[in-house]
């Protein structure tokens, strides 16, 4: 393909395969947590962290991680304490990054403009080492989300059963929150600090469409990540558009398409309904039931734990001694 003969794209290629895989993997327990919104708060407070390298020269994503992450466990700590009123002190965290961003980076001299390209996604401007840090970031996020899917889905589908089973719950909601953090400053070149919370959202939407089941709901929506996130760079090539806007609106094409196969799926996938036995029924002969009724056409047989179930005319047969109920 011509756009992979380009250097630029070819990192912008590998930068949003990555973003696309990371930004769905925690965005999976945090949209179990409740949380959909957290993504783009932190994407606030990075804003701070790129204003303040763009103010002291020093490598912008290494600094926008390292406020991202004490922002988040701040947020974090004051959620834990008690200390936040509501979402009060949230927004002004979250808003007081923005203006700090925006403040610091007028003080370097480049203003509002110099963050565009950190707020809206710029993959053309993905550097080798942007790349390199962005895999080792992706490394250590994969390893930990699946590693630790157990502790993480159980801490944030219900706390209190957590705690029962031994598991810190205070340690992996502190590690749910900076795993966001490090997640949204690796994809900001790639969909932007504003964008990027749609990232972690839409795909494990679009996954809980299509899959049953946490595990394969969690890598589901990587996959969705992924495909989101080359159909939106190689669309942005050709459209001539921002790349962390198309990868957005693809992410939301796919999640139209989940929702409409989806529903296919789960009516070609319909359980049969249980039927409750009153006991004023006539009963099938247990006779011969085995030998001639189960081999008829249209009956299905299915072994239900201890015994088995013949399935026939919308009626789900289950031997009880000496006849039949219903199932």
């Amino acid at each position: 393909m011509e756009i992979l003969s380009l250097p630029f794209m070819q990192r912008a290629v590998i930068a949003a395969v990555l973003s696309g895989l990371i930004a769905p993997a925690i965005g999976t327990f945090i949209v179990q947590k409740r949380m959909s919104l957290l993504g783009d708060g932190l994407g606030h407070v990075a804003i701070a962290g790129v204003g303040l390298a763009l103010m002291t020269g020093w490598a912008t994503m290494p600094v926008a991680v390292v406020v991202c992450v004490v922002g988040a466990v701040a947020v974090e700590l004051l959620r834990q304490h008690g200390k936040a009123t509501g979402d009060l002190g949230l927004a002004i965290l979250f808003y007081g990054g923005l203006a700090s961003g925006v403040l610091m980076a007028g003080i370097a001299g480049q203003g509002a403009g110099g963050l565009s390209s950190y707020l809206f996604g710029s993959l053309t401007s993905v550097s080798e080492t942007d790349i390199v840090l962005i895999a080792v970031l992706g490394v250590v996020i994969l390893v930990t989300c699946i590693g630790l899917a157990p502790r993480l889905f159980a801490v944030c589908v219900d706390e209190d059963f957590a705690r029962v089973l031994g598991i810190r719950v205070k340690v992996i909601n502190l590690l749910v929150v900076v795993l966001a953090a490090i997640s949204i400053t690796a994809a900001m070149r790639t969909v932007g600090l504003l964008l990027i919370s749609a990232l972690m959202v839409i795909p494990v939407a679009a996954a809980q469409q299509l899959f049953v089941g946490f595990y394969h709901a969690f890598f589901g929506s990587m996959v969705v990540g992924v495909l989101a996130a080359l159909g939106g760079t190689v669309g942005s090539y050709y459209l001539d558009t921002a790349t962390g806007a198309t990868i957005v609106v693809t992410s939301i094409v796919l999640l139209g398409i989940a929702w409409l196969l989806g529903g296919r799926i789960r009516r070609a996938h319909q359980f049969i309904p249980f039927v409750e036995d009153h006991g004023g029924h006539d009963h099938t002969p247990a006779e011969n039931h085995d030998d001639g009724h189960a081999h008829k056409s249209g009956v299905k047989v299915i072994q239900h734990g201890d015994h088995v179930d013949y399935v026939h005319d919308g009626h789900r047969h289950a031997l009880h001694g000496d006849h039949y109920d219903e199932h």
